[in-house]
């Protein structure tokens, strides 16, 4: 990639346009293709906008390229998470140096990307571009219309599929032999609702994520700038407790009054919202090769859709595009298995995140309200203050740092061995806090290195 090269991505969602600007600060020639109209002139579909939970991965990526502080100006930050209990509310601290996440609308933080695009002379978007397959010998792309309207398929120099969980270009390259592909549903959905703004203020302390867990079910929110919160259920699609089992005005709102009060007594527009919104699946995906020689390449959820339950689908294709950018300045940059290099390595930390993002499900909608779990945060947080050269909490690792998942992962599951056995002794409520415990993860965590 010594060269100017002509470059397409298909997909101008997040990842996208991220990609077309690292690309276009390479210094090549970017074509974008979006199948969807101009989200800045059409309106945007309703019922599917789940805020997002913009982290240091992702910002990481954004101050690379200049946009950071405009991200963050369109975010609320988010210091922990309210626990909404059948007993009272509980705040839990995100980080043990005060640490946030920030909520960002997928719409409006697309809207900025989009913009940054336009302003870019390297860069042309074109929506209403509906990619119809790839031809991987002559590298070029088919779109609708084009052949009856006597186009000849456009051929570039490398192509990027960013185009989401029900990739195009990934349907294309599963044609070619040796591809493997994965794809797990959850029996569980989710669906957008809205805690709207209270005379132009919120309604619920506005700091923090807030969460109503209940076992195999949870509701969660996340605030928004113009003082509403952005709420979504996540719960089985079928059985006693479900969205199958909710199917009138009556049945949402007992049910609400029944399971989650405080939320329930906020909402004033749950019934229409909950029968209007669309009830969407939660898919994750794994395949490999991310790719074709070292011309086509497939990043964020046209790789490796996850879950949403790390927070981590949004920021994971942000490092994507972000570690990408960072070997293409390294020597070596034209080698012929660059793309195929860094998949490899990649897929490792994307496998990796989606088992965390998987754990982490059981433990927002169960764990968070035990009391043991809850001390058990308590103990991490404070080893963390006291010893952070040696021990620095799974989410910390994972939300809070560029540390490899796959590393956070392995990291991970040697703390939560030494926290079983520390949680295991004799009065720990008591002494959780004892210079004998403190010494004894110490001990534990320096024998595991």
């Amino acid at each position: 990639m010594d060269d100017r090269d002509n470059i397409a991505i298909v997909g101008a969602g997040l990842v996208g346009c991220t990609q077309a600007l690292f690309m276009a600060k390479l210094g090549h020639k970017v074509s974008v293709y979006e199948r969807r109209p101009n989200p800045k002139t059409s309106q945007i579909e309703a019922g599917r906008s789940i805020n997002l939970a913009l982290s240091t991965r992702g910002i990481s990526a954004l101050e690379e390229l200049g946009l950071a502080e405009k991200a963050k100006a369109i975010a609320t930050p988010m210091f922990g998470r309210y626990i909404h209990t059948e007993h009272g509310t509980d705040f839990q601290p995100y980080g043990a140096n005060n640490e946030c996440i920030y909520s960002i609308s997928r719409a409006n933080f697309n809207l900025l990307l989009i913009d940054e695009c336009e302003s870019n002379p390297s860069i042309d978007l074109f929506f209403d571009k509906k990619c119809l397959g790839v031809e991987t010998a002559k590298n070029t792309l088919q779109f609708e219309g084009d052949i009856e309207a006597g186009k000849q398929n456009k051929s570039f120099d490398k192509i990027y599929g960013a185009d989401g969980a029900y990739s195009i270009l990934r349907q294309e390259l599963m044609k070619n032999e040796r591809f493997n592909f994965s794809q797990n549903y959850l029996q569980h959905g989710y669906k957008e609702l809205t805690i709207p703004a209270i005379n132009g203020k919120h309604a619920l302390d506005n700091d923090g994520l807030h969460i109503w867990p209940r076992g195999t079910f949870m509701l969660i929110a996340l605030p928004n700038l113009d003082g509403s919160f952005t709420c979504t259920l996540f719960m089985p699609f079928e059985g006693s407790t479900s969205f199958k089992a909710l199917n009138t005005n009556d049945d949402v709102r007992q049910f609400f009054n029944a399971v989650f009060p405080t939320a329930s007594e906020i909402m004033p527009n749950l019934e229409t919202e909950f029968l209007k919104n669309p009830t969407s699946v939660l898919v994750s995906i794994k395949c490999a090769p991310w790719g074709y020689k070292n011309q086509i390449l497939l990043l964020g959820d046209a790789s490796h859709a996850i879950v949403p339950f790390y927070g981590q689908g949004m920021n994971s294709g942000l490092e994507d595009c972000h570690l990408l950018y960072k070997q293409m300045q390294k020597p070596g940059k034209a080698s012929k298995k660059l793309f195929s290099t860094f998949a490899k390595h990649r897929k490792v930390d994307t496998d990796a995140i989606l088992q965390l993002s998987l754990n982490n499900y059981v433990e927002m909608r169960d764990s968070t309200a035990n009391p043991q779990f809850l001390l058990r945060k308590k103990i991490e947080r404070l080893m963390s203050k006291k010893h952070p050269k040696i021990w620095m909490p799974l989410y910390s690792q994972v939300t809070f740092s560029n540390i490899p998942y796959s590393v956070a992962l392995q990291n991970g599951q040697k703390q939560s061995e030494i926290m079983d056995k520390i949680m295991m002794k004799k009065d720990i409520e008591l002494v959780w806090d004892s210079e004998e415990v403190e010494n004894e993860i110490v001990d534990r965590m320096l024998l595991s290195v």
